[in-house]
């Protein structure tokens, strides 16, 4: 179990690599890359082609921690889902950066960007947007919390850093929540999610000296130090304990 797991419901590794040109999309080179990901991954059974156009190959989900695939036209997108350890999810991503690029015809010079993203979801029944509030805080804007009949509708905070001088490594962390207008008139919050996205991308630019496994290996370091550091005790941590509390 990693480290996360106490921290939220769910946690998930995400990579996402961004094409400029669209990926081929025939039958054949499609099903020969994702027979390639089984062979290396067996239980990686359920394959769906959606009306989107977006190729999909998974574990099965019941299990609680799944692996799955996603071919869209400019994106290659694979995930961890509650891995086991961080390093079952690592050798999941590597393989599929190591295979994409020969599968599917592609290399440096088409990538846009890599990204690495640690997802964490927290189960709650109630309004999102004001634990988040309650939570995090609203800073200079907190006593308009208290005006007469104030309800918090929507709070999705967001923060975007340049990790570099160029601008070509940034880190960004965003806080999706659930809660509609309709629920709060009526007070009935079914439970969902809030999720807690943290992203490291590198647009590829000039690194023509450094493949993508590397670069993975790279971001996935950078990413944790940055959810261990900052994001846990600054998100993670106050958000479990609000919702412990209700």
């Amino acid at each position: 179990m990693t480290p996360y797991n106490t921290l939220a419901d769910e946690f998930g590794l995400y990579v996402y690599l961004n094409t400029k040109m669209d990926l081929p999309s025939n039958r054949e080179t499609i099903l020969h890359f994702f027979d390639a990901v089984q062979k290396s991954f067996p239980q990686m059974t359920d394959f769906d082609c959606r009306d989107s156009g977006e190729f999909l190959l998974e574990e099965d989900r019941e299990k609680g921690s799944y692996r799955w695939l996603v071919l869209e036209p400019k994106t290659v997108r694979s995930g961890y889902m509650n891995p086991p350890t961080l390093e079952e999810a690592d050798a999941h991503h590597e393989r599929i950066l190591e295979i994409a690029p020969f599968h599917l015809d592609f290399n440096h010079l088409d990538c846009e960007a890599l990204d690495v993203l640690f997802a964490f979801d927290f189960l709650y029944a109630g309004n999102h947007d004001a634990l988040v509030a309650e939570a995090l805080g609203l800073s200079t804007m907190e006593p308009m919390l208290h005006l007469p009949g104030a309800k918090v509708v929507n709070y999705e905070p967001s923060l975007m850093l340049a990790l570099d001088e160029n601008c070509r490594r940034q880190c960004r962390l965003a806080i999706e929540t659930r809660t509609n207008a309709f629920q709060i008139r009526t007070g009935q919050f079914p439970e969902a999610p809030i999720s807690v996205y943290f992203t490291v991308r590198q647009y590829w630019g000039r690194l023509n000296h450094q493949n993508f496994v590397e670069s993975y290996r790279e971001q996935r370091r950078t990413c944790q130090e940055l959810v261990d550091e900052y994001v846990t005790p600054a998100v993670l941590r106050p958000l479990a304990l609000a919702i412990a509390a209700k």
